[in-house]
């Protein structure tokens, strides 16, 4: 076994290891909003199995990827299939950039954002426990200071206002259980003329071997983003399998 496969197996044995000492020791996250606003969301009996049974604008909510699940994220093949090196080259950012990864899962991007911001910080943001002890010892691991873990709610981010630069959702914005409350805080946190990119599984693609739920169409996330407020400026057509959409806060 090469230095290079020695690496990605004992990266996939620690977070391994961590999932399974967070299941005997945390509860699953279960943190549901107090009320549900009828005039927003709609919940139906017959549904999906892949989904929560909750629609917004017309689509399904999926079920969320728990932290059981997070060797998936941090697959060796993850660069072969999605490249997500070309989302980072893409973005442009400044050395000073707070960037915020939401639902950032493992870190698994956000330490990709983290070299690229010298004297900014990369906001690390997930509803689960376990998924930031994750990050915590990547960040350990890898000597990296400016990552900052954030515990998010269902609800809520938990950003301060107006301080991100651009809020980034890699593969996640179609489980979030309340999206437009989730979606009106980040437009809070960002600063005038922030930017809020999404990159999901294109929908309009059939033979896309992805769970239907887990894709969205241009057409849908675009009629999301105008709901609270964001305007959409470009769609870069540059990987394999997903759309990479980018969105700004008006000044």
């Amino acid at each position: 076994m090469n230095h290079k496969h020695k690496y990605h197996f004992l990266r996939f044995t620690v977070v391994t290891l961590v999932i399974i000492c967070n299941l005997l020791v945390f509860p699953i996250n279960t943190t549901i909003a107090a009320t549900l606003s009828t005039s927003v969301y709609e919940q139906k009996v017959t549904h999906s199995s892949d989904g929560i049974g909750k629609y917004y604008m017309g689509r399904e909510i999926a079920q969320v990827m728990g932290h059981r699940g997070a060797s998936w994220l941090e697959r060796p093949s993850r660069e072969v299939q999605e490249k997500p090196s070309l989302i980072i080259n893409a973005l442009n950012f400044k050395p000073d950039d707070v960037v915020a990864d939401i639902g950032a899962g493992t870190g698994y991007i956000s330490f990709m954002i983290a070299p690229q911001l010298p004297q900014g910080k990369v906001l690390a943001v997930d509803i689960q426990p376990e998924m930031l002890d994750i990050i915590e010892f990547f960040k350990q691991e890898k000597n990296i200071t400016n990552v900052e873990p954030i515990l998010a709610t269902s609800t809520n981010p938990n950003l301060p206002l107006a301080t991100v630069d651009l809020a980034l959702m890699v593969d996640a914005y179609h489980e979030f259980e309340y999206p437009r409350e989730v979606m009106s805080e980040i437009v809070s946190a960002l600063k005038p003329g922030g930017r809020v990119v999404l990159v999901e599984y294109r929908g309009e693609n059939p033979f896309i071997m992805i769970k239907r739920l887990h894709k969205m169409t241009q057409r849908q996330v675009k009629k999301e983003m105008q709901g609270v407020g964001l305007v959409w400026k470009e769609t870069k057509n540059l990987l394999p399998q997903q759309h990479l959409m980018i969105f700004e806060k008006q000044i």
